[in-house]
């Protein structure tokens, strides 16, 4: 199945029913009075999460969603029936904003989770709510409101604990094989990734954590070069970034640290937040270096990447490929995430106590 991860739609929800003016005229009963019921309300379109699937693809064919009217009121006190709502399902992590102004929706980020995004209209009233003592034949009654309608841009944003970031052909694909159960594309030649792929790492029994590989990036993606860089969307829910380097790039000329640079560039082009966000250097590859040239090219490499980079938070050598270093990085990711969670625990834990106190 070919996967979509953004849609624009149109929603509009249904009109309310009219109410109506309508007398009782019944045989045998005099002075019936009033009997004319309330329009229905108008059917609204809701969204719902649900983990069954996992691509927006029926939304880029479909993209007119409409709810029914509500019935009009009856005589004899009868109301007309309510429009029926109408549920777009869509996968777990996508949120909605408004495709004209950009303001936020929803976030359907848990399965089952669901939200109203466009409310059908009231029902106008009868002329049985007008009836009073000085108004015993009244004779007015109230429509229904319209409903609304609104452009709604859908965007899936997977959730993955650590998101992997990288030049094409940065061994990213191979990484998430070498650790995980996922079987992303390999080839040697650029882009074999063209879209989000998630893999469970199992460290122990009841540990592990969720990663995401997306296409990779090359300088001028924020231009729309190579894939453009609205995979990026995908890691912003993450808690870590890896940032995968081929630290013996096979081009001549070629630059680790040039390469590096370009991506870390175009990520605090797409969004400064995503930028400063938690991020790891991991240097791939080293199985295609002589093994006493290793420490000798890595240092080297660290040197120019400190002058015109910066120092990474925490820097790893690794061979996908042969798995060296890959369960240590792995270990060295669970620790962090275990720490992150604790941190903010105990973090909260202090707002409670203190919401408390004030209560007393």
């Amino acid at each position: 199945m070919k996967f979509t991860d953004e849609a624009i739609i149109e929603v509009h929800s249904g009109k309310g029913g009219d109410g109506v003016v309508a007398f009782r005229r019944e045989k045998f009963v005099p002075r019936g009075g009033p009997s004319g019921g309330d329009g229905g309300r108008g059917g609204s379109v809701l969204i719902a999460a649900d983990r069954n699937i996992n691509t927006l693809l029926d939304y880029r064919y479909q993209r007119v969603y409409k709810a029914r009217n509500g019935e009009n009121g009856q005589g004899k006190d009868r109301y007309g029936r309510a429009g029926k709502d109408i549920v777009l399902r869509v996968p777990v992590g996508t949120v909605v904003t408004d495709a004209e102004t950009g303001e936020f929706v929803a976030d359907l980020a848990t399965d089952g989770q669901s939200e109203i995004v466009c409310r059908g209209g009231t029902g106008g009233l009868g002329n049985i709510h007008f009836k009073s003592s000085t108004n015993r034949t009244p004779r007015q009654c109230t429509p229904g409101e319209p409903g609304q309608s609104h452009r709604l841009r859908l965007e899936l944003r997977v959730l993955a604990d650590v998101g992997l970031l990288g030049m094409p052909n940065a061994g990213k694909s191979t990484f998430i094989r070498t650790v995980s159960a996922a079987r992303p594309k390999v080839g040697d030649y650029p882009f074999t990734t063209l879209q989000p792929h998630l893999g469970f790492v199992r460290i122990d029994i009841n540990k592990g954590f969720v990663i995401a590989d997306i296409p990779g990036l090359i300088a001028g993606a924020a231009e729309g070069a190579g894939l453009g860089h609205q995979f990026l969307r995908h890691l912003q829910r993450t808690k870590l970034l890896l940032h995968l380097v081929d630290i013996a790039p096979v081009a001549e000329n070629a630059s680790a640290v040039s390469a590096a640079k370009a991506v870390i560039d175009e990520l605090r082009k797409y969004d400064e937040s995503l930028f400063r966000k938690t991020r790891w250097l991991v240097l791939n590859k080293t199985d295609l270096i002589a093994e006493k040239e290793r420490e000798k090219v890595v240092k080297q490499f660290m040197k120019e990447y400190r002058r015109e980079i910066g120092a990474p938070q925490r820097s790893f050598a690794i061979s996908a490929l042969s798995g060296e270093g890959c369960s240590e990085l792995a270990r060295a990711v669970m620790d962090h995430l275990s720490d992150s969670v604790e941190a903010n625990s105990k973090a909260a834990t202090p707002a409670v106590a203190t919401a408390e106190q004030s209560d007393h």
